[in-house]
């Protein structure tokens, strides 16, 4: 259910709503535009906006949410993903990370142009790291990617450096300007991972890890959702809302390949995804074609094809050695190969209107 306010309805009005709504068991989240306000009202309303409570079905509450004052009019919203719908915020969500590379010290993520993040998959070493940062840099990078902790299907794998990747990671930000994106496993390491990251990474494991999604709702710092291997749409957009619904606006969603019965591939890059999301949802969303593939021949035109359907931004592996990565060198550019693909990405969101991202 969404309330939409009078234009200019005042402050008095808008708590005398919230109020309504906690009286009665539920909980208010208030979405301010330039045009409206909005209140998106969660807990248990049923689909014709009848309310449940201990004393049983109250059909009455959207007619009452109507006759207070300064309600314009109270909408059903038929998706079961309620902040992260376009009816609730109709406008795009732009996400502002500092990034002292910048001119102006802000990244926009959701807006007019795309930005590019771009790093190796795993750090590593901290000359592979530096060596890695001031290349994709140059570039035009201006978010630098890198896992301090890694999940890995065998117990075996490589699992990260843990803080010292972490500090590594906060000395190339202070050398090249860069903001830093980085993963975070479990909800007791995301205030340690808060210390180092602009950007929390929610990987495709634990997108339905409820307990890490809420606790990364309660930080003031952005956060990139992966969509999980195996995910709809729904499940998802579900999975934001649990961010959303603790109060963090800042949700990024990232799609990177779904698992298929296709082998081919690592995964299944679903560039038709990067459309339909920005239809259901007002969330920036941004592609990650190197898991998304597998395969680092097929990173560049997926990347292309990512920014032709109207991604946000993309998150590229770049590693100066790949054949020698203790994670994912498979699908990790060279130097080389991702100083190639700028200037096709620039030509790409160049010819759809768009610009990229680099200073």
């Amino acid at each position: 259910m969404i309330v939409v306010m009078q234009a200019h309805s005042n402050d008095e009005t808008i708590e005398h709503v919230l109020t309504f709504l906690k009286g009665h068991g539920l909980s208010g989240h208030l979405s301010q535009g330039v045009e409206r306000t909005v209140i998106g009202v969660l807990g248990a309303v049923g689909p014709s906006g009848t309310h449940s409570t201990a004393g049983g079905l109250n059909p009455s509450i959207s007619e009452a949410l109507e006759g207070l004052p300064g309600v314009e009019q109270v909408l059903i919203v038929s998706k079961p993903f309620k902040l992260a719908s376009r009816e609730f915020h109709p406008t795009n969500t732009i996400v502002e990370v500092p990034v002292s590379c910048m001119s102006d010290g802000v990244a926009r993520i959701g807006g007019s142009a795309v930005i590019m993040m771009a790093g190796p998959c795993t750090v590593e070493s901290e000359k592979q790291l530096m060596t890695t940062a001031e290349a994709v840099r140059k570039e035009g990078a201006v978010i630098l990617r890198g896992g301090a902790f890694k999940p890995s299907t065998s117990p075996y794998g490589f699992r990260g450096m843990g803080e010292d990747g972490l500090k590594l990671l906060a000395k190339a930000r202070d050398a090249f300007g860069m903001a830093i994106i980085t993963e975070v496993m479990t909800p007791t390491d995301v205030d340690m991972v808060c210390e180092y990251a602009d950007i929390l990474q929610v990987g495709t494991r634990n997108m339905q890890n409820y307990f890490l999604l809420d606790e990364v709702g309660r930080v003031d710092k952005p956060v990139v959702l992966k969509r999980g291997m195996s995910a709809t749409i729904e499940e998802w957009l579900l999975a934001a809302e649990y961010i959303l619904a603790q109060g963090n606006p800042n949700v990024i969603l990232c799609e990177r390949g779904i698992r298929t019965f296709e082998k081919m591939t690592r995964n299944t890059m679903d560039i038709s995804a990067i459309p339909l999301v920005k239809k259901l949802s007002h969330l920036p969303i941004i592609s990650d074609p190197s898991q998304g593939t597998g395969h680092r021949d097929l990173v560049s035109a997926m990347s292309l094809a990512s920014v032709a359907a109207g991604t946000d931004g993309l998150l590229i592996e770049v590693h100066p050695n790949p054949d020698e990565a203790l994670k994912d060198g498979a699908q990790s550019l060279t130097i080389p190969q991702f100083r190639s693909l700028m200037p096709q990405v620039n030509a790409v969101a160049r010819a759809i209107g768009r610009d990229v991202i680099t200073d």
